[in-house]
């Protein structure tokens, strides 16, 4: 199985570019996603159409939706760029799952195949998730019986390890792999990376969706472990989602946020968070 993260809150002047939401705040600015994205891959962006923040995906077919760190898309490809702050397993199928949210993201419904745009399924790890000490590893799918016989699929799977960042024989890749793993800035994008940092914990609106965030995270986790023992069982887990949800939800709507915006940041339905506002002004 995964592992699995016990929720830890992070005080907002704690915070370091690695850290999963200041990483998705950081690469939400176009300039700084376009500029990583082409340090890494060593490749050129026209331009950057959107960067958006946190993007959930939740396939028609399937319960199971996906939070992406970082979700981008230039003219003719897709990014979904992750930052791992904390080793985890099955990094091989987390990669699959994510293609496969990409790809239906990215193709229309009765589209044809061919209209698919390249993806990269991007991770910058901490630690390294294979511990064979490379720098970087990519992934692209080749024939078994043939090196030179390639699939086609314009998939391209990179993991970058920032353990291993002496390694890197790029310095410009190197100094940022140095700053992942050390947070410690010693080049030009690095510094630039740090002082958006800096700026971010200073902004109101990241704060108050940091915040949001991390309340919502630990109220699903606290209540999906409190249902679950009681219950022990996947309806038990689910009830706990929402009641965790409708909790957070109650809290948000107490710091004044908006209903479309706590709607969002819980995955409740508006109509019931207009109903949970209702009920919270009757009550005063």
């Amino acid at each position: 199985m995964e592992a699995t993260r016990s929720y830890e809150f992070k005080p907002v002047d704690q915070l370091v570019f690695s850290d999963d939401f200041m990483f998705g705040a950081v690469m939400h600015e176009p300039g700084i996603c376009k500029e990583v994205l082409e340090l890494l891959l060593q490749i050129k962006i026209d331009r950057i159409e959107y960067p958006e923040l946190q993007k959930t995906m939740n396939p028609f077919y399937s319960k199971k939706g996906v939070r992406l760190d970082v979700y981008v898309a230039d003219s003719n490809r897709v990014f979904d760029v992750e930052c791992q702050s904390y080793k985890a397993e099955n990094i091989g199928k987390r990669t699959r799952y994510y293609q496969s949210m990409l790809d239906i993201g990215s193709l229309a419904r009765g589209a044809s195949y061919s209209e698919l745009k390249e993806s990269y399924v991007i991770f910058i790890c901490l630690d390294d998730p294979f511990e064979a000490g490379l720098p970087t590893y990519t992934f692209e799918r080749r024939c078994r019986e043939s090196n030179t016989v390639e699939l086609g699929d314009e998939t391209h799977h990179v993991i970058f390890n920032a353990a291993a960042y002496e390694k890197e024989s790029n310095k410009d890749i190197k100094d940022f792999l140095s700053f992942v793993k050390n947070n410690k800035a010693e080049s030009n994008i690095t510094r630039e990376i740090a002082n958006m940092v800096q700026t971010k914990k200073f902004e109101q609106s990241f704060i108050n969706e940091y915040l949001a965030w991390s309340l919502h995270d630990h109220d699903v986790e606290r209540r999906g472990i409190e249902t679950g023992r009681k219950e022990g069982r996947k309806e038990g887990r689910k009830e706990g989602r929402k009641e965790a949800n409708t909790e957070t939800a109650g809290k948000l709507l107490a710091m004044g946020l908006a209903v479309e915006s706590v709607a969002q940041a819980t995955g409740l339905e508006a109509d019931y968070v207009k109903q949970l506002a209702q009920k919270s002004t009757k009550t005063l």
